[in-house]
């Protein structure tokens, strides 16, 4: 009966890890993800032709400078303040979609951190050789119980500054290229 027990444990340890990483590992690229949105998609490619127009509107403008084109100028020029206006309310909305994934993603993260670290509080999410991490050990187990057949016992919050660290090396050589 015990040894069924601890069969269970040591299979429920051993899926942890690798299921607490990837799940860091997938806030990091929604983060990089959200980042990207940020900086380009299709909304800086309509902003992009908003601006050229204006610019082209602008300069159509400033040629037409003789008194019997003024009114055509002026025309033009409330076209390009129209484009301007129409250019700020694309930023504007932009900025506000992106604060709202942003929030979405930071207090999900949070929370799914909270979980993470009250279910496996004091109970260990891996076990690695004592000789692997020799002068870390004693890091690596806090919360846990230290040492078992000469095993480790990682703890959860090593485990997630390890994770979170490994996934944001990952997502930059993921990105970077």
């Amino acid at each position: 009966m015990m040894g069924d027990e601890a069969a269970s444990e040591e299979h429920q340890r051993s899926l942890s890890a690798p299921l607490i990483f990837f799940i860091v590992l997938a806030f990091h690229f929604a983060s990089h993800w959200t980042d990207h949105f940020k900086k380009g998609g299709s909304e800086k490619e309509k902003e992009i032709q908003l601006r050229a127009e204006i610019k082209q509107l602008l300069k159509e403008a400033n040629s037409l400078s003789q008194p019997s084109t003024f009114a055509q100028a002026a025309k033009i020029k409330r076209q390009a303040a129209a484009k301007e206006k129409e250019l700020a309310k694309c930023q504007h909305l932009h900025a506000k979609d992106t604060a709202l994934y942003s929030q979405v993603l930071f207090t999900s993260k949070i929370l799914t951190y909270l979980i993470l670290l009250i279910w496996f509080w004091s109970s260990p999410v891996a076990s690695i050789s004592q000789q692997l991490v020799q002068p870390f050990g004693r890091l690596l187990s806090w919360r846990t119980g230290g040492v078992q057949n000469n095993n480790i016992m990682v703890g959860i919050i090593p485990w997630l500054a390890v994770s979170s660290r490994v996934s944001r090396f990952i997502c930059k050589l993921t990105y970077s290229k």
